[in-house]
């Protein structure tokens, strides 16, 4: 089962950080369909917020067609987005895994991989320079259409 987790500090909106935590999971086939989500009053009080904020995040999935309500019984996945299985993303997580550790290795910290990852990952996906716009947005939680 999923476990949540809420970073104050991204600047994006719980129940947001939630949905993409769902999404994540159903990306990496971490769940899959018929799981069950943990229930709202567990949510809020393992990430202690309003349980309303966990019902919208809920309530947007399932308008998106990824989970379902079964009243009485719970939340369950309805949906997926993984478009590879957890065995193929194996390799690709021990190489990340080693470029991690590279990385920490020349002393780059937690914020500063993540904007080098992101900005390579932005410039890989619009075929664009990562340095050619030193002012360009880089900010790691900024989410674009495509994302919802």
């Amino acid at each position: 089962m999923i476990e949540f987790h809420l970073d104050a500090r991204s600047g994006v909106a719980p129940y947001m950080q939630l949905i993409h935590q769902v999404r994540q999971a159903l990306r990496l086939g971490l769940l899959a369909e018929g799981d069950r989500l943990p229930t709202v009053k567990d949510v809020a009080a393992s990430v202690a917020i309003n349980p309303n904020t966990v019902l919208k995040a809920y309530r947007e999935l399932e308008y998106e067609g990824l989970v379902a309500k079964k009243p009485g019984v719970g939340t369950f996945v309805s949906g997926t987005l993984g478009d590879a299985s957890r065995s193929e993303h194996e390799p690709l997580r021990q190489e990340l895994q080693r470029w991690l550790e590279k990385a920490r290795g020349v002393g780059l910290d937690e914020e500063s991989i993540e904007a080098l990852f992101l900005s390579t990952f932005r410039a890989a996906r619009t075929g664009t320079d990562p340095h050619a716009n030193t002012h360009a947005n880089t900010h790691p939680h900024t989410h674009n259409e495509e994302e919802k």
